[in-house]
């Protein structure tokens, strides 16, 4: 059961850049550095191994005269989530015996 546990989700930051992506579209760097409280080379380094994975796809864009990166999860990235959000729930027992 604990097989079906994706690795690429094991960082708590993983999880939460992903937590983030699949609620919104592109959400840019500035603002899921602000929601997960990590610095920019930690964020960086979490998100260019969900780019390598093909989980998460990059825009860069100006905003005015200003540069602006977003990130936004991809099917497979959506998939391999929601995946792992099952397992899981597999992993905990529907109805707990309060007593055990």
């Amino acid at each position: 059961m604990i097989d079906r546990l994706n690795k690429a989700f094991e960082s708590r930051v993983r999880l939460g850049i992903m937590a983030v992506l699949v609620v919104n579209d592109f959400v840019d760097h500035a603002r899921l550095k602000e929601l997960l409280g990590v610095t920019d080379g930690n964020l960086a380094s979490h998100l260019a191994a969900l780019e390598e994975l093909k989980y998460v796809t990059v825009r860069k864009r100006f905003v005015g005269k200003r540069p602006n990166t977003s990130y936004k999860a991809t099917a497979a990235g959506l998939r391999a989530f929601r995946q792992h959000l099952d397992a899981i729930e597999q992993l905990v027992p529907k109805n707990p015996d309060p007593h055990a």
